[in-house]
């Protein structure tokens, strides 16, 4: 069974689609969030790794909305991993757009790790995380030399599942897209003008050679986000949401494991409590 048929996909998943207007009121909300965000922290621009997909394609198109082109540095940070096509959109991204850019190559950095600490080279997942934190360097190290803050791409979905590199695309000043599971992020992005081979392109956090969001959760996203929807975040009972969405329960279990699991990434890190 090839990845994409073992992918779990439900027969009729819960419409989380916004209407014209809530499309509208949510451009609105998430510019003037980005704004406040850098009027708060006293800044003068903002940063964004630029990667070709869906998410940071909507984020760019809102800060520039929000600030202007002359407000966003665009970051395209290739690897040997990642699809030529998908950083050629990028860039295709920031000259539609009108925003500085810059092209970094990161493999030479990630082999500089690995020459520091040679047992990892074999460990795909290891590896992928970090080419995902040498970015969130590369982030951080324009921003901080230009005075600005560091945009996130992360959706909710992700946020739910996990789904992001801890210190990595997890590591920013601020989340415009947050609160917007990922059926709901193409569709703004539809809306905000984001051209829609970038708005379906099939999802990849860019970590290994072939990899994919879903084939690595192992649920298709509109089917993830709809038990997010009714199970984790509505109450509504593994069972019953299962029959509502058309899967197994055990796709439904499967998805409040990823969500348990990642509590961590979602929280500061622990201490002790006060003597």
């Amino acid at each position: 069974m090839s990845e994409s048929e073992s992918i779990a996909r439900a027969e009729s998943p819960l419409d989380l689609q916004l209407s014209d207007e809530e499309l509208v009121i949510h451009k609105d909300h998430i510019t003037d969030f980005i704004v406040k965000q850098v009027e708060d922290a006293g800044v003068d621009g903002t940063v964004l790794g630029l990667s070709g997909g869906v998410d940071s394609s909507a984020v760019a198109y809102l800060a520039v909305e929000a600030l202007g082109a002359e407000n966003l540095h665009g970051l395209v940070m290739p690897s040997e991993v990642n699809d030529p096509e998908t950083m050629s959109d990028a860039e295709r991204v920031a000259e539609d757009l009108g925003i500085e850019y810059d092209v970094v190559e990161i493999e030479p950095i990630v082999e500089t790790f690995l020459d520091a600490y040679p047992d990892a080279e074999g460990d795909r997942m290891a590896v992928g995380n970090v080419r995902v934190r040498a970015r969130a360097v590369l982030n951080y190290l324009v921003a901080n030399s230009e005075n600005g803050l560091v945009l996130g791409t992360g959706n909710r979905t992700e946020s739910l599942t996990g789904y992001f590199t801890k210190y990595g695309d997890g590591a920013v000043d601020c989340h415009p897209i947050a609160n917007l599971y990922k059926q709901q992020v193409r569709q703004l992005a539809r809306h905000l003008g984001v051209p829609e081979d970038i708005a379906s392109r099939t999802p990849t956090a860019g970590m290994w050679v072939d990899q994919t969001d879903e084939g690595e959760l192992g649920v298709e996203y509109d089917t993830i986000d709809s038990i997010l929807a009714l199970h984790i975040e509505g109450g509504v009972g593994a069972s019953a949401t299962a029959d509502i969405v058309g899967v197994e329960q055990s796709v439904v279990e499967h998805v409040r494991d990823l969500y348990d699991q990642s509590a961590h990434k979602r929280a500061t890190p622990p201490t002790p409590a006060s003597l």
